[in-house]
């Protein structure tokens, strides 16, 4: 007799007879592996394969093609970069090197901007009435100058980016990407906003509109704010001038990768767990090679742009206005000290970061707002510690004892952590639930605060 769901035994089976249905799934489960063990590949690569076998037939005998058909120059280039064993290192090499160009062309600009904003500070300090002053020197100029000395590498990175795109590499990038995609249970068309992520989460997450499994669909929404996007950038610039001199390229480079991997990680799981079941077929046509216009680049790159010089102008403005009034208030206390409103919640909050290495009040104050926008931790550090773009790092280094290792754990952390406001918006939208929203914001808290704790207290026994 077998059991039904409600306990009872249902007639016509005996404890050792299998159903019906369990018939069926041990013969489907032998197929498959029956299916592994002769080519080598997963049963829906398989039938991708013979899908494509039979339109190649058809092709061949419906189609006329000259008796010699020529191989193009974008026939010759993909058979490099589309290849299964170099298509991923070729693709992590660009990226490598878009990053070392981004920084060896934008110091020397970072540098003039940094000047200019500093001589207007300076001016600005001298302004009458005193608050006035300080309001414009400590708080507005330090605040929005020192997100805006972060132009040129923002910029150049979407300059490369564009070029990527225009030159139908990116789509070259999301084939090769299908297999990795595929093991975290998602397909190439995932890695499309994967992509436009490295600007900004907001449009990416939109872009997942054109994947047609809801499940896919979700899961890629989900995972996107855990790719770096071009507000982070200037974290990662500040700290790995001030802590990794010789290596900002390298460091840089490594939180976009580590962004990656954690999606992929994080994608997995929620395939395997809550948002298990198949994963849709990814089939694109792959454009021919073609030499990227000056006008497509400038407008692509200010379409990606303008975002960021639009939230420097309104939302770090504000950021900085308010974090300069919490500094000076109540009237009469030193300006940011232990006494002042912002000491006072900066501190409330700060314990939560000790374990990580960062548990000043500085630090949870410019992480708070980070939530806003995430230009605004940058900002909000500048406004606080009242100097210029150029030394900041060392000066919070020198001021806070902080090391390379505690720099590092921190700016993993800012990778990680709940998403800007403006992509918890659309994260809600394009999802239409705010309980996925609240998970998504629960678990990039909890992950961020496990990888900064790790990066911090594993390092620690290196360094002693």
């Amino acid at each position: 007799m077998d059991r039904a769901d409600d306990g009872t035994q249902r007639p016509g089976l005996s404890s050792g007879e299998v159903t019906a249905e369990e018939e069926v799934l041990q013969a489907r489960d032998k197929s498959l592996s029956h299916l592994r063990s002769i080519y080598g590949e997963d049963a829906e690569t398989i039938i991708a394969d013979r899908r494509y076998g039979f339109i190649s037939s058809l092709l061949k005998e419906t189609l006329h093609k000259p008796a010699v058909e020529s191989v193009t120059l974008t026939d010759k280039i993909d058979r490099l970069l589309l290849n299964r064993a170099l298509g991923i290192p070729i693709f992590l090499a660009i990226l490598f090197g878009v990053f070392q160009l981004v920084f060896t062309l934008s110091i020397p600009m970072m540098d003039w901007i940094i000047d200019g904003f500093e001589w207007l500070g300076e001016r600005a300090a001298t302004l009458s009435p005193a608050w006035l002053g300080s309001l414009l020197g400590d708080g507005v100029l330090q605040g929005v100058g020192t997100v805006l000395s972060f132009i040129p590498p923002i910029f150049l990175l979407f300059v490369a980016i564009a070029i990527l795109e225009d030159s139908g590499y990116m789509a070259r990038a999301a084939f090769v990407a299908d297999r990795v995609m595929h093991v975290a249970g998602l397909h190439g068309r995932s890695f499309i906003p994967m992509i436009l992520g490295f600007g900004c989460n907001v449009p990416a997450i939109m872009a997942a509109r054109t994947i047609e499994n809801p499940k896919d669909r979700l899961a890629t929404i989900l995972i996107n704010p855990l790719i770096s996007c071009g507000g982070r950038l200037p974290i990662y610039v500040l700290f790995a001038a001030a802590f990794f001199t010789a290596y900002q390229g390298i460091v840089v480079f490594s939180f976009y990768l580590m962004g990656m991997l954690l999606a992929f990680g994080m994608a997995f799981l929620l395939r395997k767990t809550v948002l298990a079941g198949p994963s849709a077929h990814f089939v694109m046509e792959l454009p021919s090679y073609r030499i990227p216009t000056l006008k497509g680049i400038l407008i692509h790159t200010w379409e990606r742009g303008r975002e960021f010089l639009v939230r420097a102008g309104t939302i770090i403005f504000a950021a900085s206005v308010l974090i300069w009034l919490l500094s000076s208030m109540p009237w009469g206390v030193e300006y940011g000290g232990e006494a002042s409103w912002i000491a006072r919640a900066g501190s409330w909050v700060a314990p939560v970061f000790q374990p990580l290495g960062f548990g000043e009040w500085q630090i949870a104050t410019a992480l708070i707002f980070g939530f806003i926008a995430k230009e605004a931790v940058v900002g909000a550090l500048g406004v606080l510690f009242a100097t210029g773009g150029e030394s900041l790092g060392a000066i919070m280094g020198a001021e806070l004892g902080w090391t390379p290792l505690i720099a590092y754990a921190f700016m993993a952390f800012s990778l990680v952590y709940i998403p800007c406001a403006a992509t918890v918006a659309v994260m809600k939208r394009e999802s239409g639930s705010w309980k996925w929203t609240a998970f998504a914001m629960a678990y990039s808290f909890a992950l961020g605060w496990i990888l900064a704790f790790l990066i911090f207290r594993v390092g620690s026994l290196f360094t002693g």
